[in-house]
C-alpha cells in the first residue's frame, strides 16, 4: 500500500487552517502531519516533519509566506519541499513574488475543497499546479508592471519551435493540449517542455508561466 502524502498546513486563520487540516485528512491518501500559524513556524516544522506538501498562506505574522517559501523551496535550498500556496484573489504581487520564491502552484481560498485535494496531490507528484484564468490574470497583471525596458524575448535562448510550445504553456495549456494544437504528440511536447526548462534553468511549469511574462514573451 503506497503511503499517504504528508501535509502541513499553515495558515494564520485557526478556522481555516482546521477547515483545510479536516478535509485533507478525510481523504485516504492525504495525511496531516502538522499545522501552525505562521513562516518561521512552518519552516521549522517542515525541517522535522520532513512533509511532502506544505499548503501555505501568503500573509501571516513573524515571517509571511512568501518568505517561508522562499526558505523550504527556494534556489540553493539542499533539500526543497512542495509548497502549494493558497490565497485570496486580490494579492496579485504576493502570488507572483510567491512562485518566484519557488511555490509549486497556488489556488485561491475561496476554491472547492476538491481543487484543494486535487492541488496537494499533483504538487506531490512534482507537476506544477497551475490554473489558467487565474495564472493569465494575477501573473499576467503583475508580471506586465515589473516587466524590464526592452524587448526581453529576443535575448531568450530558444528556437522558435520552443518559443511557440513555451508561450503555450503560459496561456496555461496542457501537454495534451498543446500536442493537438501544434500537431505533434504528447512525446514531442515533453521533450520540448524539458528543453525548455533546461535552458533557462527553470524547475516547473509555473516558473515557466512567470518567466514568459516577465520576459514580455507573452503580454
Amino acid at each position: 500500500m503506497t503511503a499517504p502524502v504528508r501535509v502541513l498546513v499553515c495558515d494564520d486563520q485557526a478556522l481555516i487552517r482546521t477547515g483545510f487540516a479536516t478535509i485533507i485528512d478525510a481523504q485516504p491518501d492525504l495525511e496531516v502531519v502538522g499545522e501552525c500559524g505562521d513562516g518561521r513556524a512552518a519552516v521549522e516544522l517542515a525541517g522535522r516533519l520532513h512533509p511532502d506538501v506544505v499548503v501555505m498562506d501568503v500573509r501571516m505574522p513573524i515571517l509571511d509566506g512568501i518568505g517561508a517559501t522562499r526558505l523550504l523551496a527556494g534556489a540553493g535550498v539542499a533539500h526543497p519541499v512542495k509548497v502549494l500556496v493558497v490565497t485570496t484573489f486580490n494579492l496579485d504581487e504576493y502570488v507572483y513574488e510567491a512562485l518566484r520564491a519557488g511555490a509549486s502552484g497556488f489556488l485561491l481560498k475561496d476554491a472547492p475543497p476538491a481543487q484543494l485535494l486535487h492541488g496537494i496531490r499533483t504538487v506531490a507528484t512534482g507537476a506544477a499546479l497551475l490554473a489558467p484564468e487565474v495564472t493569465r490574470q494575477l501573473v499576467g497583471r503583475y508580471a506586465a508592471r515589473i516587466r524590464p525596458a526592452g524587448d526581453g524575448a529576443n535575448d531568450i535562448p530558444l528556437t522558435p519551435r520552443e518559443l511557440e510550445v513555451l508561450r503555450l504553456i503560459a496561456d496555461g495549456l496542457s501537454n495534451s493540449e498543446i500536442a493537438a494544437t501544434l500537431v505533434i504528440s504528447q512525446e514531442t511536447v515533453k521533450t520540448y517542455v524539458s528543453r525548455i526548462l533546461t535552458k533557462l534553468d527553470l524547475r516547473d511549469r509555473v516558473q515557466a508561466v512567470v518567466y514568459a511574462y516577465r520576459s514580455g514573451l507573452v503580454t
